[in-house]
């Protein structure tokens, strides 16, 4: 008499507590994290990319993106907003179609997928921060100025935003051809960045640096006098433009940041809800159906 199995009933989705066999983070894959982390982040990188090379960078201190209106920074920030939405989706999406389900509640499932996408917002941004790191420290070193004496004289924080207005308090025909005038240059725009401040520049300051100008140009008195309080109130205008779209930009940029998580909490939901209906992707299925 020949004996048949019986067949395996399938593992019932329980109500009470599950027991994770290595501990309660053992459930956590890290491989579709990272393969979501990794995609989300380039795709992020191309998106803005993309973005700079249309003009609506987010970072630029140029004196025609401080010029720009506020319509344009707004836009700016609502593609970093989409630009969060459209990678961090992805990359959730992604890990929460790709990575091994278990034999436990709905909600419990649903959670783990969530978590998963919450991960790979994490790791995303840290690669993010640092691929913009990198290219702030390479875009510092390409702005430096080749001459002059190393150190701290030769650059300042911030000297981008009035860079303008130095050349125009500098302009002279002739020009003295030492090595201090890089350093003279920083220090002017040590003293005009305190024009954003509530004292602004003081008395003392705008008397030395009229004697700057002065000597380094060859002007007399009075017209150095009125180049100087022209660049003060110049660099005054440059900063709060340049601090007011910064307040912009970051405002819009903590949005994308929250919404970017939201986007790869749901996603990876989905993808995890894909992946347990055996639903195929849509790439897949128009391949499928393609004419021969």
């Amino acid at each position: 008499m020949e004996r048949t199995l019986d067949p395996v009933p399938a593992a019932a989705p329980v109500d009470g507590p599950v027991p994770t066999p290595g501990g309660p983070l053992s459930y956590i894959h890290w491989g579709p994290v990272i393969a979501g982390a990794v995609v989300a982040a380039a795709l992020a990188f191309v998106l803005h990319a993309f973005a700079a090379a249309i003009g609506l960078g987010v970072s630029s201190t140029a004196p025609t993106w401080r010029d720009a209106s506020i319509p344009l920074w707004v836009l700016s920030g609502v593609y970093l907003i989409l630009v969060a939405l459209v990678s961090y989706g992805a990359g959730g999406y992604l890990a929460g179609r790709v990575r091994s389900s278990w034999a436990t509640t709905e909600d419990e499932i649903e959670f783990r997928d969530g978590t998963h996408g919450l991960l790979v917002w994490a790791l995303a941004t840290l690669l993010t921060g640092l691929l913009a790191f990198g290219a702030a420290q390479a875009t510092t070193r390409l702005a430096a100025p080749s001459g002059g004496p190393a150190g701290p004289a030769t650059s300042v924080g911030g000297e981008n935003i009035i860079a303008y207005d130095l050349d125009r308090l500098f302009r002279a025909e002739r020009r003295p051809a030492d090595a201090d005038m890089t350093y003279n240059r920083a220090e002017a725009a040590r003293i005009l960045l305190t024009a954003s401040g509530r004292s602004g520049v003081t008395g003392e300051d705008r008397t030395y640096l009229i004697r700057l100008v002065a000597s380094r140009t060859g002007l007399a008195a009075p017209e150095a006098e009125r180049r100087v309080d022209t660049a003060i109130a110049s660099a005054r205008t440059n900063i709060r433009r340049a601090r007011r779209a910064t307040v912009i930009i970051a405002f819009m940029a903590g949005a994308a940041a929250l919404l970017g998580a939201a986007a790869a909490w749901f996603a990876a939901g989905l993808g995890g809800g894909h992946r347990d209906k055996a639903i195929s992707p849509p790439l897949r299925v128009w391949w499928r159906t393609r004419p021969v």
